[in-house]
């Protein structure tokens, strides 16, 4: 069974009166998959993080989260907005995306963002964010139909060194 698999049954199993939650999952390759679930309902999920661990990018080269970088910025074109490389630390094994650009409001902005990383387990990490002026940026809920969802998680290793 695939990862997105292993996803949407766990999906199929949340009850909205024990959320929020977290959706652990991992695939026969040692990928693993968490999702911190508040919301769902028949065809949407609202999440505040996904994270992929993927134990092929633990201290590998540098060259590879760029690649899985680009890679990512050509292949998931269908969220709210693109996302595209912003900077990449090499001292900290990191590569940092974002919304390209983020939607602005006349109360400011809101926007996703990626961190790849090769410290750790090696992974991915997606969070959206609002921010409004002088108030700073805070982390808000991203809601995605559990079909963008799924594609998301398929994408993300398809694309995975």
């Amino acid at each position: 069974m695939s990862l997105s698999d292993n996803v949407r049954q766990q999906l199929q199993g949340l009850q909205s009166n024990r959320l929020p939650t977290s959706v652990r999952t991992s695939d026969a390759a040692g990928v693993q998959i968490r999702l911190d679930v508040t919301s769902i309902d028949s065809m949407s999920c609202e999440f505040m993080e996904l994270e992929l661990f993927v134990p092929s990018l633990r201290d590998a080269d540098f060259a590879l989260v760029k690649k899985w970088a680009l890679k990512l910025s050509e292949r998931v074109t269908y969220l709210l907005e693109d996302i595209g490389p912003l900077e990449f630390d090499e001292d900290r094994g990191e590569a940092l995306m974002r919304s390209t650009p983020p939607n602005r409001t006349d109360a400011g902005a809101s926007f996703f963002e990626v961190i790849l990383s090769t410290a750790g387990n090696g992974s991915f990490s997606l969070k959206r964010y609002e921010s409004r002026s002088g108030a700073g940026r805070q982390q808000v809920p991203i809601v995605l139909t559990r079909e963008v969802l799924l594609k998301l998680v398929d994408d993300l290793l398809a694309t995975a060194p």
